[in-house]
């Protein structure tokens, strides 16, 4: 499994790349492998602030459809829109062209919450 480095990860296999304020969210190399292949990702929360925990959307798997949970507290200003042609990008790669979202980080501390690449890795085996 490709766990980077520089991301943080939650229990939930989102993952979340912090540039200054802004950050980038998606789910895991892990996630996407043990849904299968996915066929479509609705996010219908952008503009919103949501709390961590919370949930930001849906991704629809040939098989199944699993909730998306937010890793910090954020507001969501963008979903990737080329999901909606491409959500097999979630699938080839999800670090890169399969994020999810990008949102404004409102407390940044709260990454100290979440799970290092070393502590991920530990969970997924």
């Amino acid at each position: 499994m490709n766990v980077p480095e520089n991301l943080f990860y939650t229990a939930e296999h989102e993952w979340i790349r912090l540039e200054g304020e802004t950050a980038y969210v998606g789910i895991t190399d892990y996630a996407q492998s043990e849904l299968g292949e996915i066929v479509f990702v609705d996010v219908a929360t952008a503009g919103e602030t949501l709390n961590a925990g919370e949930t930001f959307g849906s991704i629809e798997a040939v098989k199944t459809v699993s909730d998306l949970f937010l890793p910090v507290d954020a507001k969501i200003e963008a979903f990737n829109e080329e999901l909606n042609d491409h959500p097999e990008w979630v699938n080839d790669d999800p670090y890169g062209q399969g994020w999810i979202i990008k949102v404004t980080v409102t407390d940044p501390s709260q990454t100290a919450q979440l799970l290092t690449a070393e502590k991920y890795q530990a969970l997924i085996g």
